[in-house]
């Protein structure tokens, strides 16, 4: 009845968590890896997940590999570093069994550096996670991918907990990534790469995350991620300013 997705690259350290916590709720599991170099693939076999190969494409095309190699009527389609909660998974099954709607939202919390995050705008979204398998699919962007339906979506009340980054370390190393894919974007887009993205637009959103989203009550945590997220669209806009000399 539900097959649980996943796209995957180098994920050994988060995969095994995840995957613990679906084990009991899917009838079959799907992975779609980028050809990790560690022991990604190796853990997912070891939860008997079915898993295939493919280059990245980017987010939205590889989220649609994996659901068009799901055979369940109902798809639950996570990311490596997200956990479903007990609850949440009861929810589902009552959703799939006798709820109203065909595609649902998720909410999120978000764990950052062992801590669950409360403020600055980093918990309480939702995002489409939980659809019947023909009522939809992803839109093809390499970032920021959108699910397209013509499905009314309902909406879930439990969470999922999504440990976005584990710690520092984890954190930097994605850093130099997400900056290049978000520059990738910006070019396509033609955005600007001036003084106002570089310098001025960080100190706001410095400000907006922990002044006016309060992201002074999450702690040292919440100044960390204030911190590093301005410190992000700066980076980025300086990618892009690189981008365009380039071209």
């Amino acid at each position: 009845m539900l097959s649980v997705g996943l796209i995957t690259f180098n994920e050994e350290l988060r995969l095994g968590r995840t995957l613990s916590a679906i084990k009991d709720l899917a009838d079959e599991i799907v992975i779609v890896d980028s050809f990790s170099s560690d022991k990604t693939v190796e853990i997912a076999k070891s939860f008997g997940a079915k898993v295939y190969q493919i280059p990245w494409p980017g987010y939205g095309e590889q989220k649609n590999n994996v659901i068009e190699r799901c055979t369940k009527e109902w798809v639950l389609l996570i990311d490596a570093d997200e956990v479903v909660t007990p609850e949440l998974a009861k929810e589902i099954k009552e959703a799939m069994e006798h709820g109203d709607n065909y595609v649902y939202e998720i909410p999120f919390n978000s764990v950052c550096f062992g801590k669950r995050i409360r403020f600055g705008g980093w918990s309480g979204s939702s995002r489409v996670r939980l659809f019947k398998r023909l009522c939809g699919h992803y839109s093809f962007d390499a970032v920021h991918e959108q699910f397209l339906t013509s499905e009314d979506i309902g909406k879930l009340t439990h969470r999922i907990d999504h440990y976005t980054y584990e710690d520092i370390y984890d954190y930097l190393h994605k850093f130099n990534r997400y900056t290049t894919e978000g520059a990738t974007v910006a070019l396509g887009k033609n955005k600007s790469a001036g003084f106002f993205n570089i310098v001025i637009n960080p100190i706001f959103k410095f400000l907006r995350m922990y002044i006016f989203r309060l992201g002074f009550l999450d702690g040292v945590e919440g100044l960390a991620l204030s911190i590093f997220s301005s410190l992000y669209t700066s980076v980025k806009y300086l990618k892009l300013r690189e981008m365009k000399k380039q071209k």
